[in-house]
């Protein structure tokens, strides 16, 4: 793998020059970190996502029997129907890839959703119905403390 960092040239002669991934000591910690920072890591993204819906669902977690990684997660996801389903979060988004937990059936074949609001509305009606009262409880508040 490639990366952009300075070469030892004078700072006056300082250019972008591609760097392998060994001679990442040459680079400084500034355009190491930003490097490692454009890199999602997608446990990270899928901790933010369960934290970001648990309160609409009846629980929510991430995978700990699927192995997960920087380009994929799994999600465990119980709805307030009671259904379940193991969620998958890729670059592409989220989709349903099984109907258990811990659960990967390759012949399923769902559509990628982009945020998993999306997802869950078009799973649960429970999932609706719990987030569009938080809305409005959310901006009654907002109403009382502006006023």
């Amino acid at each position: 793998m490639s990366r952009k960092c300075s070469d030892e040239l004078p700072p006056e002669e300082g250019m972008e020059v591609d760097c392998q991934t060994e001679d990442l000591s040459k680079c400084s910690y500034d355009e190491r970190f930003l490097e490692l920072r454009e890199v999602k890591d997608m446990r990270l993204e899928a901790e933010a996502v369960v934290n970001d819906v648990l309160f609409a669902v009846t629980g929510m977690h991430v995978s700990h029997n699927l192995t997960s990684g920087v380009d994929v997660a799994y999600i465990n996801v119980e709805t307030r129907e009671g259904n379940r389903y193991c969620l998958e979060l890729t670059e592409a988004g989220l989709r349903v890839v099984g109907h258990i937990f811990d659960q990967v059936d390759e012949s399923l074949s769902t559509q990628y959703h982009e945020t998993v609001y999306s997802l869950l509305d078009s799973l649960s009606p429970g999932y609706r119905e719990a987030f569009g009262n938080a809305l409005l409880q959310r901006l009654e508040r907002l109403k009382q403390n502006g006023q």
